[in-house]
Parts: structure tokens; sequence; C-alpha cells
């Protein structure tokens, strides 16, 4: 089996003891060597300057390659364009661009007055810059918003046309799942790399929520599993044969880059990594 590529996705820490955490995630996958690594934003933009702060620091500090998240969500154009510059300012030119999710409490994404509209006008200003390599989210499973899974299809080709190189697809739990939106994605002209997100699961009642929010199927072989796997206490066993299996299967079928949503925690990751035969290769960088 081929050794993949990979990459990481962390969140920005709200609090004192969530930077520790962060930096021991850093710390633990930074010697896989990932083709880069991604910072969140929260709901709403509610991260948008620990986002900056998490982005500028990562990258002046263990010199990893960071791939900044970026939302539509509550500021204009001025304010957004104003972000991505300070990301280039200081060597971040790899951006996550994303509508964003509205904020806790409302009914939907509303843009702001003067703002932009939707994914596909914030990737075509970040384009027009010439500054930035820009991926996108793509959803292997119809978003909830959507009309249907042809739809989101539709979408990931504008976002494509429109200036990104790579999309990320959310998470999923069958490798099936994504070859069916891979061929659809290529039977409509895509022909960008689609990155499989692959969540390995820490708690298995807050993955069943997050993947009933955002429109993730559960396959009711899976809730079997983890009520079995809980009551027998072999919960972090089960979720790393299962994402390591995933992983396997995607593989075998031609996929070469994987990315992992860590959720700050990196010892899943970290082992299934390494069943995937992706080994350590660097150290972090010291910091001064």
């Amino acid at each position: 089996m081929k050794t993949p590529r990979i990459s990481f996705e962390f969140f920005p820490p709200k609090t004192l003891e969530a930077s520790f955490r962060l930096w021991d995630t850093v710390h633990t996958l930074s010697p896989l060597d990932p083709r880069f690594v991604s910072v969140t934003y929260g709901a709403g933009g509610t991260t948008r300057e620990l986002t900056r702060e998490a982005v500028s620091t990562l990258h002046k500090a263990t010199g990893l390659n960071v791939a900044a998240h970026l939302t539509c969500v509550d500021a204009s154009r001025e304010e957004t364009l104003e972000i991505a510059d300070q990301f280039a300012a200081v060597g971040v030119t790899e951006i996550v661009a994303l509508r964003g999710d509205p904020p806790k409490g409302s009914s939907g994404f509303t843009p702001h007055p003067h703002g932009f509209a939707d994914s596909c006008e914030l990737i075509s200003a970040l384009a027009e810059t010439g500054k930035f390599t820009i991926r996108v989210g793509a959803y292997p499973e119809k978003h909830p918003e959507a009309a249907d899974s042809r739809a989101d299809i539709d979408w990931l080709k504008r976002k494509i046309d429109a200036g990104a190189t790579e999309a990320i697809t959310q998470f999923f739990f069958e490798a099936d799942t994504f070859f069916r939106f891979r061929d659809a994605c290529a039977a409509a002209g895509i022909n960008a790399p689609i990155i499989p997100g692959i969540l390995p699961i820490e708690n298995w009642t807050g993955a069943r929520k997050f993947a009933t929010s955002c429109g993730t199927q559960i396959p009711t072989w899976l809730d079997d599993c983890f009520d079995k796997a809980i009551r027998d206490d072999r919960h972090d066993l089960l979720a790393t044969a299962l994402a390591t299996e995933l992983c396997s299967d995607l593989i075998e079928g031609g996929v070469e880059d994987l990315h992992f949503y860590t959720l700050n925690r990196p010892e899943l990751t970290r082992d299934v990594c390494h069943a995937l035969g992706v080994t350590p290769k660097v150290a972090l960088r010291d910091v001064a």
C-alpha cells in the first residue's frame, strides 16, 4: 500500500489550557511532515482574531506550511480582504476559503450588507490578488442547505472555476461515499484534486451529533459497533481500527492525500497515520 501524503486541521485556542493542548497537538503531529496544516474559524467568525494569531504563531514558530481558514460571515469585503492581506504579510499564502457557518441561534446565512454574498465571490476576490493558493470545502453527501447532491457538485465546480485549486471534503464514514462523489465530480468536469476529510472518532456521542448536524449519513453498523465497544471499554481501539480501515480503502482506491480533522486531540490521528506507514520524518523546529 502506498504511503499517503497527509495534512491536519487544528482549531484556535480560546483558553490557556486550550493553548497548551494545541501546542501539544502540533508537537505530536508535526514530525509526520504534513503537506500543510489548517486553522479554522469558529461559527459566525467568532474566532477570527484567534485564528489570525494562531496562524501567525504556528507559521513563525514551527516552519509548518499553514493554511488559514477565511469566511464571508459578519464582515465586509474590505475587512475580509484586509485579514487576507495580514496573512500574506506574515508569509501565509494558503487559504481555505469558505462561506462559513452562521452565528449560533440564527436561522441561516445572511450576507453582510457590504460583504461577499457567497464563497465563490470570496474565492474570486482572493484569486484576483494573485497572492494565495486557495482550497475549498466539498460535500460528498448532501449539504443540509442544498436541494440535492447534484447542487453540491455544481457549487463545487463554480468554486474551482472561481480560482480554487483543491477541495477538502466533509468527513464521511464509508469509502464508497467518497468514491461515488469523486466519480460524479469527474463526470461534471471537475479536474482539481479532491482530498478526503477524515475524522478519527475521539467521542462517538459528539461525533454522531456533529454528523447529524452536517448531513453525514451514519450507518447502522457503526452505531452497533460503538455501542459494544463503549460497553467493553474499547472505544479508542475501535476508533483507530475504523479510521485506519477507511483510509486504507481510500488509498487502495487511488487516493494519495488525506486530511485529518484532529479536534486538537492528536493521539488517534497519530496512531492512524503510523498504521498507514506515515512515520516521523522531521522534528518540530526549536522556538528561540
